[in-house]
This record gives C-alpha cells, structure tokens and sequence, in this order.
C-alpha cells in the first residue's frame, strides 16, 4: 500500500477470490475494505450486512447449526457449503480509505478462472459502483474470453448505504437471484461444468 500526497492510496486486494468447482452464483463486489483486507476475507467490518443477509436466504432452516459465524473461516465454509464464489471487480486501485466515489486507477480482476473452474451460472454485483465496474472492466473481458453469464445488479450492503435496511437488503436479494438457476448448477452432457458458455 503506497500513500499519496492527495489522500489516495495505492492498494492492492491483498487476498484471492473464494469459489470451489461446486459453487454456483458469483456475489462480485467493488473492493476489499481496510476491515477486510487485515482479516483477509469478505465483507468483515461490523457493520456490513452482507453476511446477516446470506443466513437469512441461505441457511438450512432445519439445521440449527447452519449459521455464517463471525469468523473467517466460519463465513468461508458457510459460502463454500451453499455454493457461493466470492470476488471483488478490482485487483488493484487508487482509494482513498474505503470511499468508492474516490477510486481511480483501476486494475480490474479477472473473473474467468472462477467461472471456468466452477459452476458458476450467474452473477450477482453487490452495489452501483461494482455494478458499473463489472460492465465497463469484466464483462468485456469475459466476453474476449467467450464467457457471457447473466449479471444481475444488487444493492450495497456497506454500513455507507444505511438507508436501507437489513429487512429491505434480505427482500432485494431473495427477489433478484434467479433460485431456479441457484438449484439448477450448470453442466454439460457428461455431467461437467462446461469449459465456456457462449
């Protein structure tokens, strides 16, 4: 991490995506926060939502043990355990703290190794900034590659955009994934992930 006379700061991620060759939807974000970045995981500072949201549209009902946790490794085997890959739309950028209006310089993520190395058949950008970032970096790229999947725009679950609630966050995102396509894992006529989906 190198600072800046301006305020920014040269940051990298700092840690990879998390996917196995089960996982089935990619939940794509904008960049890790300074929170996440010294655990070494997703969406770790306090006051994010993301992970209450993820219990209440995918934990076992009838599993009274089937909880994200507080801890990484916790919140990684709960992801894994539900099929869901975690990435952020950046490798590398210019930030000032976690403030997504000051990004520059971005050095965007590829996203192909987790799409080509698991079963991923939809992609999911949590919030407007890696919304846009995602159309005007990653899709052209997959696109390159001969990887097109469906992307859906989710909203922000960072503590900056309180105005919604956790009640509207669990509505938005159990309305806007595609569950058929969730239950339905994307495979070829031998029963394997196909290589690229075009």
């Amino acid at each position: 991490m190198t600072e800046r006379g301006d305020g920014l700061q040269r940051v990298d991620h700092g840690f990879g995506p998390l996917y196995d060759d089960a996982s089935r939807i990619l939940f794509l974000g904008t960049m890790a926060s300074p929170a996440s970045r010294s655990h070494g995981f997703f969406y770790m500072h306090p006051r994010n939502r993301f992970w209450p949201v993820m219990e209440a549209l995918f934990a076992d009902p009838g599993d009274p043990t089937d909880h994200v946790g507080t801890s990484v490794p916790s919140r990684r085997a709960f992801a894994l355990r539900h099929h869901i890959a975690l990435w952020d739309a950046i490798e590398s950028c210019d930030i000032r703290n976690a403030s997504d209006a000051s990004i520059r310089n971005v050095v965007p993520s590829d996203l192909a190794p987790i799409i080509t190395g698991s079963r991923v058949s939809h992609i999911y950008t949590c919030g407007a900034k890696a919304t846009a970032l995602y159309h005007r970096y990653c899709e052209p790229d997959l696109a390159a590659q001969g990887i097109t999947l469906p992307a859906t725009a989710l909203p922000s679950t960072s503590p900056a955009h309180a105005a919604a609630t956790l009640d509207d966050l669990i509505a938005t995102y159990r309305a806007r994934i595609d569950w058929d396509a969730y239950r339905t894992p994307v495979v070829d006529d031998a029963g394997r992930r196909p290589t690229h989906r075009i």
